[in-house]
């Protein structure tokens, strides 16, 4: 993982800090930002495609990337719909790695990924997320998991898990580990208008314990992912931004939003009354959904489970490097 020039990391730990203080997680350091709502699938456990806007401008775009940037927000990831979809993507990667002060994660699903100029793109990406699963219907990825875990990035599988896929994890898990990838497991959140397939939490908790032992420094999900979700803790530590450009206030499942991103600022935003109500409505919520955002649980902002799931990246770029 590249390191950002000291500075960068000042907004974060002031952030950090601050939240420490008020004992909140008022100021986030992860956003999720879906810069299109388009895709070439309907997945079952997915609202998206009843959720359809037209694609925000690229000055649109980068002006919502200046807000993240001033915001203690270190991690944004681009996500979808598709995000390669869009005609300006390679220009939206380049000024997100060139004029913003945060590590980049995107995130893609596409059958035919090879056929994009990869590394190209990838030189202006930190983290590459392939998600790959039964409802992406795209399983055949795995087979150019060689190809792209030997670009010069970070590498990670986003696999959902249903009540009918549970039982395939460990192949996934096992091809992940023998091609020198990472794999985040993702249970099928229950969203508005989607099929309920959330799988049986306990025996799926089961097996990312067993696996975690059996293909080690593979699985990013941390274990406390379950405790978090028996507890109903959700965290406000990470954010979604919609494709239209507002911010998803105080979680995505609950389908509210706050400000339009292009004209608010979003730390400002953030230390009005207007969020911290919606932040309580968040920790009184009795949905329990179990939706996985990252550092959307209170576990993640625990030094342990950081760890837990920044490990296994450190350690397969070290298996790759050949150390």
């Amino acid at each position: 993982m590249r390191l950002l020039p000291l500075p960068h990391y000042g907004p974060t730990i002031g952030g950090l800090a601050r939240n420490v203080v008020k004992r909140e997680a008022v100021f986030p350091f992860y956003a999720s930002f879906k810069v299109t709502s388009r895709c070439h699938f309907g997945c079952p456990f997915c609202n998206m495609r009843d959720n359809r806007v037209p694609d925000l401008s690229t000055s649109d775009v980068k002006s919502i990337l200046d807000n993240i940037s001033r915001s203690p927000v270190l991690m944004t990831s681009f996500e979808g719909g598709e995000p390669l979809l869009r005609e300006d993507i390679e220009e939206l990667l380049v000024y997100a790695r060139e004029k913003c002060r945060f590590y980049l994660l995107f995130t893609t699903s596409v059958k035919n990924i090879t056929d994009y100029p990869l590394e190209k793109y990838v030189r202006h990406i930190d983290f590459l997320h392939v998600s790959i699963d039964e409802g992406h219907n795209n399983l055949g990825l795995f087979d150019v998991l060689p190809k792209l875990t030997a670009l010069p990035t970070q590498v990670s599988i986003q696999t959902v898990v249903t009540a009918d896929t549970v039982e395939f994890l460990e192949d996934k898990v096992k091809k992940c580990h023998e091609a020198g990838a990472n794999i985040v497991i993702i249970p099928a959140t229950h969203m508005d208008k989607t099929e309920d397939v959330f799988p049986d939490i306990g025996l799926l908790e089961k097996m990312v314990f067993i696996l975690r032992k059996k293909y080690p420094y593979t699985i990013h999900t941390p274990q406390g992912y379950f405790a978090a979700l028996r507890k109903c803790k959700c965290s406000s530590a990470s954010i979604i931004i919609a494709p239209d450009g507002h911010l998803f206030y105080p979680c995505h499942i609950l389908g509210k939003k706050g400000p339009d991103l292009r004209t608010t600022d979003l730390t400002s935003w953030l230390t009005g009354e207007e969020a911290r109500l919606l932040r309580r409505e968040m920790k009184t919520c009795a949905r329990n959904c179990g939706w996985y955002q990252y550092y959307s649980i209170d576990s993640y902002t625990s030094p342990f489970s950081v760890m837990e799931a920044l490990g296994p990246m450190l350690f397969q770029r070290k298996k790759r490097s050949g150390l």
